[in-house]
């Protein structure tokens, strides 16, 4: 099986490791969905928009919620609304085509150009959710029962799925994957992605706030980890204009709780248990 000679290499606005660039080649090479999972802001939904980007191809996003159903990804039938024309004797009601409206993966299948199809936060749909994708995502083409037509992708889609792991995914659509774990970026990482988004910050700074960040994640019983995109949230905030200049470098170290918290703790809980912390540490 032929892969394609463009392969994803990151953007000047994605850090990707050796091994994501791998997992992204590998399931272009197998033909499958690339299945992502990580920690809340590791960036997993900004891969496919990335990938997209970078191969020069238009990205096609299905936000999936709790009540979102495989169907509505297909097609939906409006049932309501041609039994409605059907009363003001509309003539669209002998078109029954004036009614179905196309879901993500039908624009994706009928696509004249390949894209990149994003299933993002699989995990939110009910647990059948996976399971009623099977047949589709395995051979790229569904039946249309009101019209009695055929959708098959005319070019086969880079299908990027991502999952917050709230649920675990049925064996079967596993299996029809590529997994990989994006793990949380070591501090070399970091660095380069803070490069990225803030070419211009000072040394100091950096080497100040990964200091406290780092420390803040290795907190036990923290309910929420600040994330990579959290850590940028906070840097932005020392960075601000009407912010002082001196306000992390004259952090009391003894302290659990940095300056600016809010941007990087999410909850009371973990706000009293760093308090409880620097309590304790003050006696």
């Amino acid at each position: 099986m032929a892969v394609e000679s463009q392969q994803f290499t990151g953007t000047d606005q994605y850090i990707a490791t050796d091994n994501l660039k791998l997992a992204v080649k590998a399931a272009r090479a197998l033909q499958k969905p690339l299945l992502v999972k990580g920690e809340p802001g590791t960036g997993k939904t900004l891969l496919a928009e990335q990938v997209a980007q970078s191969l020069g191809l238009k990205l096609i996003t299905w936000h999936i919620k709790s009540t979102t159903k495989a169907q509505q990804g297909l097609y939906e039938y409006d049932a309501v609304s041609r039994l409605r024309d059907s009363q003001l004797g509309d003539d669209r009601v002998y078109d029954i085509k004036n009614y179905i409206k196309p879901g993500k993966l039908w624009e994706a299948f009928t696509s004249e150009e390949r894209c990149v199809l994003l299933i993002d936060e699989i995990d939110k749909a009910d647990i059948e959710f996976p399971n009623d994708l099977l047949h589709e995502l395995d051979k790229m083409s569904f039946f249309v029962y009101e019209t009695g037509e055929t959708i098959t992708a005319t070019q086969r889609p880079i299908v990027i799925i991502t999952s917050n792991n709230e649920k675990e995914l049925p064996d079967a659509f596993l299996r029809r994957c590529f997994f990989h774990y994006i793990d949380f970026p070591d501090e070399a990482t970091m660095r380069e992605i803070i490069a990225v988004h803030f070419p211009n910050i000072s040394t100091i700074l950096v080497n100040e706030a990964l200091q406290i960040f780092f420390k803040l994640r290795q907190v036990p019983g923290l309910k929420k980890l600040p994330s990579t995109s959290e850590l940028i949230d906070w840097l932005s905030l020392l960075m601000a204009d009407d912010m002082p200049e001196d306000v992390l470098r004259n952090h009391d170290k003894s302290k659990a709780i940095p300056p600016l918290y809010g941007a990087l703790i999410k909850n009371e809980q973990d706000v009293q248990l760093l308090e409880r912390l620097a309590f304790m540490s003050r006696r």
